[in-house]
């Protein structure tokens, strides 16, 4: 539990708060979901974006962008963020992290490609 890590301040991305939310959304078991939701996020500090947020998203994403799509420019024209297994939410979550210089915790590979590009601290707890 997050108890086990009480000396260390733990925090979410007001994005992956609205992911959770999602989730407890089109759940079958919607309101049991949303109160687990509540409980963890009364253990955590919460990460709203700013304008510093997005400027790091949008340098993050131009990166990720010049560094893996096509170098062809024709290809490149109707070529998304997307189209190379990115996020739009993973990029803001990791903008995120690094304006804060927190560790990122998550087992997703898309971390460890935005990481290739902007290092920052990245664990994966799995």
């Amino acid at each position: 539990t997050l108890k086990s890590y009480s000396s260390v301040i733990i925090g979410v991305s007001i994005i992956t708060y609205a992911e959770l939310l999602y989730m407890t959304e089109k759940s079958a078991l919607k309101s049991q979901n949303l109160g687990a939701v509540q409980v963890f996020l009364s253990d955590v500090d919460l990460y709203f974006i700013d304008e510093e947020t997005a400027i790091i998203y949008s340098r993050l994403k131009s990166s990720v962008f010049n560094y893996f799509a096509p170098k062809d420019k024709s290809k490149r024209r109707n070529f998304s963020i997307e189209n190379l297994g990115f996020s739009d939410h993973d990029l803001w979550i990791a903008a995120t992290a690094i304006q804060h210089n927190l560790t990122l915790v998550s087992a997703d590979s898309d971390f460890r490609r935005i990481h290739q590009l902007q290092p920052f601290s990245l664990e994966s707890w799995v």
